[in-house]
């Protein structure tokens, strides 16, 4: 059975493996003050030409999603996300739990628009009565694989500015996004666009990891004392540091991501060619196709993946997730499967 459920099944990519063996036994200062921490942040500070921008380094999105919210908003403050994204549906409450009511917006996308955003404003007026919206939240690359363009990324900054709203940018699959074939982003503009940010790396290359980072430099006051708070301030946070180290100082961060969606476009082009749809357009690593149940069934076989939606009719929407280990000739033999069922 290969799985494409995900692309954090692999363990981490063997050169910080290495990274981290070689400095196993040299002793460091503790909680992020070490010098492979520094160094991490300095290079991200350069490839965003920020030098001054706060970044933090946590170990993993759920916690960087409801630590950053918790830091920036008030108690009686609310965020906008669409009904597909993460803190939505896939965190089990988190930003509730901490007091904070998400405002869901229709999308069949992924992407959030100002129209959206200005409607959810509208609806919420009746001080005292209902929430102030006060954060907007998006993912790049969203949970459906799509990605925001520099033109929607430019609007929706605009909106909130003028609004008085912050928009935070879930980074998980950053990478992808930004090395995506059509993508005409990259990290600067991101800080460029966004009030806060975050690099996941989890999700490409590391064991664990994500950077948080407050492109209004302002925000990212006392957040320190937040991450203490919340349990995300680790004793041993030079484990982190050595690896965005890695991933950043010569430029492996892109060339895994740019492996996971060079895959993941051999397989899009392969279940198209089969015949088969998809309901989101491929542009990175995620891919949700449609299949009729007995294709899913045999796929079944061989193959972990997710049961995505199923349509009346038309049978289910699965999705396939390529990492930055997945192989090229496992991809080929899938393809090899899919042609096979017809």
């Amino acid at each position: 059975m290969y799985s494409f459920q995900d692309d954090y099944s692999e363990g981490a990519h063997p050169a910080i493996l290495n990274t981290l063996l070689e400095t196993n036994l040299t002793q460091r200062v503790g909680y992020g003050e070490d010098s492979y921490t520094r160094e991490a942040q300095e290079l991200i500070r350069q490839a965003i030409h920020r030098p001054q921008a706060p970044v933090f380094f946590l170990s993993g999105g759920t916690q960087a999603n409801l630590t950053v919210i918790a830091h920036l908003l008030q108690s009686y403050e609310a965020v906008i996300s669409t009904d597909l994204s993460h803190i939505y549906g896939h965190e089990t409450g988190a930003i509730e739990a901490i007091g904070h009511r998400i405002i869901p917006v229709t999308s069949t996308d992924g992407k959030l628009g100002p129209q959206d955003v200005l409607k959810v404003l509208e609806a919420n007026q009746m001080r005292p009565h209902t929430v102030i919206p006060r954060l907007v939240y998006i993912s790049q690359s969203t949970e459906l694989g799509t990605i925001y363009t520099r033109k929607e990324l430019q609007e929706l900054k605009a909106c909130c500015e003028s609004h008085d709203l912050i928009l935070y940018l879930d980074g998980a699959r950053l990478g992808v996004a930004l090395t995506a074939s059509d993508a005409d982003l990259n990290l600067e503009d991101i800080a460029q666009y966004t009030d806060v940010f975050y690099i996941g790396a989890t999700k490409n290359g590391a064991l664990c990891g994500e950077a948080v980072v407050f492109a209004r430099e302002s925000l990212g006051e006392n957040f320190d004392l937040v991450l203490k708070q919340r349990g995300a301030l680790l004793s041993k946070g030079s484990i982190l540091g050595i690896q965005f180290t890695e991933l950043f100082r010569a430029g492996l961060y892109w060339e895994l991501a740019k492996h996971a969606n060079h895959v993941a476009q051999i397989l899009a082009k392969g279940i198209a060619d089969a015949g088969y749809s998809f309901v989101a357009r491929p542009q990175t690593n995620q891919l949700f196709p449609i299949f009729p149940q007995s294709v899913v069934n045999q796929l079944r076989s061989k193959y972990l993946f997710h049961i995505w939606q199923e349509i009346e009719g038309q049978g289910q929407i699965v999705r396939f997730v390529c990492s930055w280990a997945t192989p090229l000739d496992q991809v080929q033999e899938l393809i090899a499967d899919l042609k096979s069922f017809h």
